[in-house]
């Protein structure tokens, strides 16, 4: 059995697209999208008249004219991760002078796209026999949960233990607090408490157990962000990473991701599905090690 695993995409069309198309293109069975599934950000399309529109993307203003010009750039920003609309300067007015019929506004739009993501899988995975997963992450609202639900193609891991071809697969999107206070975060404590109830639903051995957790472990390398100042600003312009994964506190004397997955050691070499969940080298986990493609056994 071959995963294919991938994680924040934060509304990027391409990304979408190519994880829809990863099961075909790297021979796997199973494709599974790790969190962070929507996008942050409207970009308005501002209708001046005559054919000519304007619009800014990353702070740069981009002068379009034409029907052609501004579905290339809507195309743009859909790759970028943001929702683009037209509008005119009135309307726009309209949402700047009400933050609350903006939100509703983007919340509609972030919908919208979702919808149609799943539209999408169901076309692309129809008859290929491939099962994909999506767990939504801490930057993801909950009422995206329902509409993955619904999809036929897509299942929602959130929360759950799901079987996998005699793997068994526990996954939260659930982070450790940022200073973002995003929908899905909560303190160590709590956190442990979510991944150990999903881990207790899990029957299987763990050399067939995978955890696809949102959060990393403190200090691996996975959770270096750059530093922040007080107000949100990157320090070092962003040249300075720091850790700030899920990390141990006077509260709860192991970090919330490191104990779930250092509770099933693995007792035998694990088969190649079981190296990403494994990849420990830096978390000062101890693992077998795995099996790769040419059947040699190797060391983490």
């Amino acid at each position: 059995m071959r995963l294919f695993f991938a994680t924040d995409i934060h509304g990027s069309e391409t990304c979408w697209r190519k994880f829809l198309n990863s099961g075909k293109h790297y021979e796997a069975d199973v494709i599974v999208l790790g969190g962070d599934m929507t996008g942050k950000a409207l970009v308005p399309i501002v209708d001046d008249g005559d054919g000519r529109w304007h619009a800014t993307l990353l702070e740069n203003r981009h002068e379009l004219a034409g029907e052609e010009e501004v579905a290339q750039f809507e195309d743009r920003v859909k790759r970028r991760g943001y929702y683009p609309f037209r509008t005119d300067p009135d309307d726009l007015r309209k949402y700047e002078d009400d933050p609350e019929a903006a939100d509703r506004f983007f919340h509609q739009q972030m919908l919208a796209t979702l919808e149609r993501w799943m539209a999408l899988a169901d076309e692309k995975l129809e008859g290929t026999g491939i099962r994909a997963f999506a767990c939504p992450g801490n930057d993801d609202q909950f009422d995206i949960d329902p509409v993955i639900a619904e999809a036929k193609h897509v299942e929602l891991a959130e929360g759950r233990v799901v079987e996998i071809d005699g793997f068994q697969m526990a996954s939260t999107g659930w982070a450790n607090p940022t200073p973002w206070k995003t929908y899905r975060e909560e303190d160590e404590p709590n956190l442990a408490t979510r991944i150990e109830k999903i881990a207790a639903q899990v029957t299987a051995p763990p050399e067939r157990t995978i955890f696809s957790l949102h959060s990393p472990p403190y200090g691996t390398g996975l959770d270096d962000a750059p530093e922040l100042t007080e107000d949100l600003r990157m320090k070092h312009a962003g040249h300075a990473p720091v850790p700030c994964g899920s990390r141990t506190t006077t509260r709860a004397p192991w970090d919330a991701i490191r104990r779930a997955v250092a509770k099933p050691r693995p007792l035998r070499p694990a088969p190649p599905v079981m190296r990403a969940t494994l990849s420990l080298r830096s978390t000062g986990i101890s693992c077998v090690g795995w099996c790769g493609p040419n059947g040699r056994f190797q060391r983490c």
